[in-house]
């Protein structure tokens, strides 16, 4: 049981809240070209699971890593960190 506590979170924002207790979080990260050196940003998007319906389009939000809920969801909603305003 200690790999519970290993589990991947990510800091983004809400993009979609259209469906049925799922959101869309895209976490944007800053990469440095292996070439040329030049920092780079880079949008992921993840599916997450949020139970109560909660979470508002631009939304800032803490996902975790959780077993596979549905065919794209992988993560689950941690906690609000900040509301749209």
């Amino acid at each position: 049981m200690e790999s519970r506590n290993l589990r991947k979170e990510r800091i983004g924002k809400v993009v979609s809240n259209k469906m049925d207790k799922s959101i869309t979080v895209a976490v944007h990260s800053r990469i440095k070209h292996p070439m040329y050196g030049k920092f780079l940003g880079k949008t992921s998007k993840f599916m997450a699971h949020d139970d109560k319906n909660e979470c508002g389009i631009g939304d800032t939000v803490r996902i975790m890593e959780t077993r596979p809920l549905s065919k794209n969801k992988r993560w689950r909603l941690v906690e609000i960190i900040e509301r749209a305003k």
